[in-house]
């Protein structure tokens, strides 16, 4: 299966603050928030949603299509993708914005704070994915990942014109989304990527059921950290499938993505739900292992290898070391 994904492509600043932001948050103080953290360290990486899970897909033996803006100064990632075997040929360069940038904090319990400067990716609704896909026969599948979210929309329609199969994946883009915009982009994917959070807003802000999300998407995966993912299809019960167990976590960035990658990766080669959301939690477990999103570098066989247990009904599933978010 050739897949297209598309989203945001970005550098990563991340950064480490050896403490607890619970621990610096006053109960009482809360709508006057004036915090400084001071960090450990400094990482400039590769990254973008859409990048990573193309940096993903490509290391497991794909020549996935990466479709989104970038600014000039991209070259640099631009040549690490192609060496991999990143089809770059829809990737759309901006003449006067930077490419995205994502500045964000980690600390000592896996935590984030984040902000994202669009950048480039502003120009992004500018693509016609219907061109695109016309002029690369070969695709099969298409993943909307987090973009622009007149491009996300545009990208949508072009693939429900096309009877192309899409997932959506709207994931931080939902707080900014209104609740008839997140309709129309999960109304007749074939995946719906949330994680539990995202899961939670979702719903709040479509003002839907989860039967009503289930009656609109083919298949719903919630990713939920340490405790693994959540498999939901209309009609049948929920399945629970553990994360694979690690001792040495390193940066939680781009865990989704890299088990995004491997669940996509595993449904090309024909795996069930489950399958594929054991390979995808395979794939998050090596990435968390690593610092960067792009820079893990798995065995195609791992996914063939790296079973976790499936049980069905909620609750089942024990946690485990190991996330993706």
């Amino acid at each position: 299966m050739r897949i297209a994904v598309t989203g945001s492509i970005a550098t990563d600043h991340l950064m480490v603050f050896p403490g607890r932001f619970e621990e610096q948050l006053l109960a009482g103080q809360l709508g006057h928030i004036s915090l400084s953290f001071l960090v450990d360290t400094l990482d400039i990486r590769h990254g973008g949603v859409a990048a990573n899970i193309a940096y993903g897909l490509a290391r497991l033996g794909h020549r996935p299509l990466l479709v989104g803006a970038v600014g000039r100064d991209f070259e640099a990632h631009h040549a690490h993708l192609a060496s991999l075997g990143v089809d770059m040929a829809a990737v759309r360069v901006s003449e006067s914005r930077h490419t995205a940038r994502f500045i964000c904090t980690t600390d000592a319990s896996d935590n984030q704070l984040a902000s994202f400067y669009a950048g480039a990716m502003a120009e992004a609704s500018a693509i016609d994915l219907a061109d695109v896909l016309r002029g690369n026969p070969g695709i099969d599948f298409v993943h909307i990942g987090a973009d622009d979210p007149a491009a996300m929309s545009r990208h949508t329609r072009a693939c429900r014109t096309l009877g192309m199969p899409f997932a959506a994946d709207p994931s931080q883009q939902l707080a900014r989304l209104d609740g008839p915009t997140i309709r129309e982009l999960v109304h007749g994917a074939e995946l719906l990527f949330t994680n539990a959070y995202e899961r939670a807003l979702l719903l709040d802000k479509t003002g839907w059921h989860e039967r009503d999300v289930l009656d609109r998407v083919g298949t719903w995966i919630t990713t939920r950290g340490a405790e693994g993912s959540r498999i939901d299809r209309r009609g049948e019960p929920t399945v629970e499938v553990e994360a694979v167990p690690t001792t040495k976590a390193v940066d939680p960035t781009g865990v989704g993505d890299a088990f995004r990658a491997g669940y996509l990766s595993a449904t090309g080669r024909g795996h069930d739900a489950v399958g594929a959301a054991r390979a995808g939690s395979a794939l998050a477990t090596l990435a968390l292992r690593n610092l960067g999103p792009q820079t893990y570098e798995p065995d195609p066989g791992l996914l063939e290898t790296a079973p976790a247990p499936a049980r069905s009904g909620p609750g089942a599933a024990a946690p485990v070391a190991g996330a993706a978010r």
